[in-house]
């Protein structure tokens, strides 16, 4: 019998709750006469009473957890990032959005930059009316995870800044050749607000929006410019020293832990814990302050933890 089935009124007895192939299972045991019997139905396993890997790393731990202020930690997601959703007003469907995927570069100021071809729809809509926004998730295969929506203005470039934001395009995308091509141009997206959405994965960040005088004073992290290599060197050759990091600071016994980024506060991973994946926030024990402190502080943690093991 499976779980949709229906219970009749007629059937008087108890519910009870067993283990079966990792799932829980219904036991109904009824007082029918004659016969009595009983039957089982699996129940599934988002029902389980098994806790969240979220509840056993303790929310208030994890609530805690050092982070960057919001609008650091946007700025800097921002400037991580490389690809997003531009959305447009049609010109050629007028009084009708535009989308489209475009790739992208921060400048100084945290404006985004754009490299546009004429022959592109985007650009022809840019040109005709300069409203745009652009849509940046921090993980775009996980919905639960920050997202970032830039509104503003795209203007070109001007001649006398063309190598400067050349080079800061370049900086994220070095095998964008394309770009020194005649029907190419940069725009740069001048913002009026930054709103900020936070889901599941990082509830605790919260939701809310920036002006531009506020985005253009906030600072990008500097050990953010270390995540990639960092978190390349440790997924590849010490994901076991992670996991037993990760193991000391939640008091979970994760069945592994894949490090996803890092600023100066700490880093974030995905875990698993029987065969669900979570995100969580791993604080650093205090501020590092260049790359070589970074790894001071890993080992510091490393060896913390298996002290305690």
């Amino acid at each position: 019998m499976n779980s949709s089935m229906s219970v009749p009124s007629a059937l008087r007895g108890s519910i009870t709750s067993l283990p079966r192939n990792g799932h829980s299972s219904l036991l109904l045991k009824t007082s029918l006469t004659p016969p009595s019997f009983s039957f089982s139905f699996p129940v599934p396993k988002h029902f389980s009473s098994r806790p969240s890997l979220l509840t056993m790393a303790s929310q208030s731990t994890q609530k805690s957890a050092a982070r960057l202020p919001p609008i650091e930690e946007v700025r800097t997601v921002l400037d991580c990032s490389v690809r997003g959703t531009l959305s447009t007003f049609s010109k050629k469907y007028q009084g009708y959005p535009s989308g489209s995927i475009v790739d992208f570069a921060c400048d100084a100021d945290g404006s985004p930059i754009l490299a546009v071809s004429s022959l592109a729809v985007h650009t022809k809509d840019l040109l005709a009316n300069s409203k745009c926004s652009l849509l940046v998730a921090r993980d775009p295969e996980d919905r639960s995870d920050l997202v970032i929506t830039v509104h503003g203005d795209a203007v070109l470039v001007p001649e006398k800044n063309i190598d400067v934001v050349r080079t800061a395009y370049l900086r994220r995308h070095p095998n964008a050749f394309w770009v020194d091509f005649g029907d190419f141009q940069f725009m740069r997206i001048e913002p009026k607000v930054v709103r900020y959405v936070s889901g599941v994965a990082t509830a605790l960040l919260g939701s809310g929006d920036f002006d531009k005088e506020d985005f253009k004073s906030a600072k990008v992290d500097p050990m953010s410019q270390f995540a990639t290599p960092v978190t390349t060197h440790m997924n590849k050759d010490h994901m076991e020293d992670t996991k037993a990091i990760v193991q000391h600071s939640t008091k979970v016994q994760v069945d592994f832990a894949y490090m996803l980024d890092l600023d100066s506060l700490g880093f974030n991973v995905k875990a698993g814990y029987h065969g669900n994946n979570f995100k969580l926030r791993i604080p650093f024990p205090r501020r590092a302050e260049d790359r070589k402190d970074v790894k001071t502080l890993i080992v510091e943690m490393l060896q913390a933890a298996k002290a305690s093991a």
